[in-house]
């Protein structure tokens, strides 16, 4: 009986590394660039394919929990940046589940008809601004934060709102000068969806665009390479930087903290969505529903993810996320795109 059972394991691992060696196939025969991949088998053939924006330092404690509760279920972890996950998608490549924390591209895939729609328990009791059609789905609120050396910042005042911070940085240049980082919203779709959303929240963000360009920013792909740069000291600070990355790395690297502002804080909303073109649409339909259950802290097990609840309410408060609704779109029209980085080039370029 037992040597049956070893049979029928290695009959089904193997079918899962074939299935796993036609996906990397598929993978190379699509346009897009790959950060990060890794292979999770299940016990049985099934193998779950998600595109993520999220680096595995910060999703493998889930994956591994949902695994440990299906382990039938193989999982296919790839990891691109968010523009890129938008072009693979439209680009016809193969995923049961795409997770990204730019909201604006995501909303763009689901009204354009890239996303099944899915209706569960979990689907119903998320609140109705953290969902778009039944077809896009909210499961964390990360809010954008600034990322310090706090050695760089002895003996001076730390700021409380941008404006205090606009003056301090240009009250000191010979400090700061090319020693600040960003997002390169050229490059980023969740650099270019913080820096349009704070555009439109205040007016001091042109103002300290200004002054940072003086001081010979450097700009970034992603919040890791800018929080390294913070912890090594070749940056003083880091504008921008998603909040639980920041929060997860400071707890292992003395000597960096987050400067929290008073005035407004970013909040975006991280998002699922099952691509029409998903195969394993029942297992993308339960890892979705445990990311929604965490988000709304309805989980039985530890939170291994930020949550989904927020500093403020959802009517308009400062504190709150940023909306999943055509607005999004405003700025990914061509024209208002080109118009606004055209704008911040010339911000930052002086």
């Amino acid at each position: 009986m037992r040597t049956v059972d070893l049979a029928r394991d290695l009959a089904r691992l193997c079918l899962a590394a074939f299935a796993s060696l036609l996906m990397a196939q598929a993978l190379a025969a699509q346009d897009f660039e790959i950060e990060d991949r890794r292979v999770y088998p299940g016990t049985g053939t099934a193998v779950l394919r998600i595109l993520s924006t999220a680096d595995l330092v910060v999703f493998e404690p889930f994956l591994a929990r949902f695994q440990a509760d299906n382990p039938e279920v193989g999982i296919d972890y790839v990891v691109a940046s968010s523009a890129e996950v938008n072009r693979a998608i439209r680009g016809g490549a193969a995923f049961d589940l795409v997770l990204s924390s730019a909201m604006d591209l995501q909303f763009a895939l689901a009204n354009d008809g890239y996303a099944r729609t899915r209706t569960s328990g979990a689907t119903v009791a998320l609140p109705g601004w953290a969902k778009w059609n039944d077809q896009l789905f909210a499961f964390t609120a990360e809010s954008a934060v600034i990322v310090i050396n706090d050695r760089a910042f002895e003996g001076l005042p730390l700021p409380r709102t941008r404006a205090e911070l606009v003056t301090l940085l240009r009250d000191n240049s010979e400090r700061f000068g090319g020693r600040l980082g960003t997002y390169d919203p050229s490059v980023s779709g969740l650099g270019y969806l913080f820096a349009t959303q704070e555009a439109r929240s205040s007016d001091a963000y042109w103002r300290l665009t200004e002054v940072m360009g003086r001081l010979g920013t450097q700009l970034y792909c992603c919040s890791g390479q800018m929080i390294d740069a913070v912890a090594n000291g070749e940056l003083a600070l880091a504008y921008n930087v998603l909040g639980s990355y920041a929060a997860q790395r400071i707890t292992r690297v003395e000597g960096v903290s987050i400067l929290p502002l008073e005035d407004f804080v970013n909040v975006m909303l991280r998002t699922a969505l099952i691509p029409v073109s998903a195969t394993e649409v029942e297992a993308a339909g339960a890892m979705l529903d445990a990311l929604l259950l965490e988000g709304m802290g309805q989980s039985t097990a530890t939170p291994v993810l930020p949550p989904l609840q927020t500093r403020g309410d959802t009517d308009g408060s400062p504190f709150g996320p940023i909306r999943l609704g055509p607005a999004l779109m405003v700025y990914l029209d061509r024209l208002n795109r080109e118009s606004f980085l055209a704008e911040w080039d010339a911000a930052m370029e002086q």
